[in-house]
C-alpha cells in the first residue's frame, strides 16, 4: 500500500473518521464500527493511528460507562466482540512480520472451562503488542497445549481458568511439559478470576497475570533479553504509511507508541477477571 505524503493528508477528515470510529464503538454499533475502520484504511489512515485515536478512545468511554454502571457484562462482551472484529480487519496491516514479532504466545482456557471473554481480550492485546498469538480456544485438553506448543515452538504458554474445579488442569499441563522435557523451553503464564500469585507459585508457573495489561507487560519484559534493550523498533508493521515517517520519533519507534497505548488505553477496564463483575 503506497501512502501519500503526510503534508498532503486531509487531517480534518482523518479526525472526523477517527471520531466516528470512537462513537460507533462506544454505542456498540458492530457493523458501523467495522465499516468506519475499513473507511479509515481506504483513506490511508495508518493502522496504529486507527487504534490509538479511534478504537482506544471508544474503549475508554465504554470502560467509563461500565464504572458508572451504565454498561454491564453483556455490553463489555459485545464490545470485546466488536474490538476483535476491528482488529481482524486491521490484522494484515498491523500484525508484525515474523522477523519483527516479539515472540510466539500460545493461549487457551483449560479443560472443563468454557469462559473466553477475558482470554480473548488478552489475545487481542498481545497481538497488538507485537506477539504472534495462537489461540486454542476453550475447554483445551492438556495434551493439546503440549502438542501445539511443540509444533509452533512457542515462547510462551498462557492458561486461563475461571473455575476452581478447573484450576488443577493448569498444574497438569505444567507437569506434562516437564515429563516431555520441554518445560524449560517455554515461559508459562496463568490467569483468571480464581487464580492467584500463590497458586501460580505452587504449581510452578513462571508468571501470574491479574489482567491483560500485566500479561503484556510481563511478556515484553521477559522477551527483552532476547531481542535487545530496544525491541519496539522491531515491531514496525510491514507497508505502514505514512506513519512510518515518524517511526524514529524520540528514538522509540512505533512499537513504543503502541506499548504506551496498551499500558494506558484499551485495557484499563478489561481483564481476565471480567467474568466476575461482582468480585470485590
Amino acid at each position: 500500500m503506497e501512502g501519500i505524503p503526510f503534508q498532503e493528508r486531509d487531517e480534518e477528515m482523518d479526525y472526523e473518521i477517527l471520531d466516528t470510529i470512537s462513537l460507533k464503538l462506544e454505542s456498540l454499533d458492530i457493523q458501523g464500527t467495522i465499516d468506519e475502520v475499513k473507511r479509515a484504511l481506504d483513506e490511508k489512515i495508518p493502522p496504529f493511528e486507527i487504534v490509538k485515536n479511534g478504537l482506544s478512545p471508544g474503549m475508554d468511554k465504554i470502560g467509563q460507562k461500565y464504572e458508572r454502571k451504565e454498561y454491564f457484562l453483556s455490553e463489555l462482551s459485545l464490545a470485546a466482540h466488536i474490538m476483535k472484529g476491528a482488529m481482524e480487519v486491521l490484522g494484515p496491516r498491523i500484525t508484525a512480520s515474523r522477523e519483527g514479532s516479539l515472540g510466539k504466545f500460545l493461549i487457551g482456557t483449560v479443560k472443563g472451562d468454557l469462559h473466553d471473554i477475558g482470554k480473548n481480550i488478552v489475545s487481542m492485546m498481545l497481538t497488538s503488542a507485537g506477539f504472534e498469538v495462537y489461540d486454542l480456544g476453550i475447554d483445551v485438553p492438556d495434551e493439546k497445549f503440549l502438542q501445539r506448543a511443540m509444533e509452533i515452538k512457542t515462547d510462551f504458554v498462557g492458561m486461563s481458568s475461571l473455575l476452581t474445579t478447573t484450576m488443577p488442569s493448569m498444574k497438569s499441563v505444567i507437569e506434562l511439559f516437564k515429563s516431555n522435557g520441554v518445560r524449560e523451553e517455554v515461559k508459562i503464564f496463568v490467569g483468571g478470576a480464581v487464580v492467584t500469585q500463590s497458586f501460580a507459585d505452587e504449581i510452578g508457573a513462571d508468571y501470574y497475570a491479574k489482567d491483560a495489561m500485566e500479561c503484556v507487560r510481563k511478556a515484553r519484559n521477559s522477551i527483552m533479553p532476547r531481542v535487545g534493550s530496544n525491541p519496539p523498533d522491531r515491531i514496525i508493521p510491514a507497508r505502514l504509511t505514512p506513519f512510518d515517517r515518524v517511526e524514529k520519533m524520540n528514538g522509540q519507534g512505533l512499537g513504543k507508541m503502541l506499548n504506551y497505548l496498551i499500558g494506558n488505553g484499551i485495557n484499563v477496564i478489561f481483564s481476565w477477571r471480567i467474568a466476575l463483575p461482582d468480585e470485590s
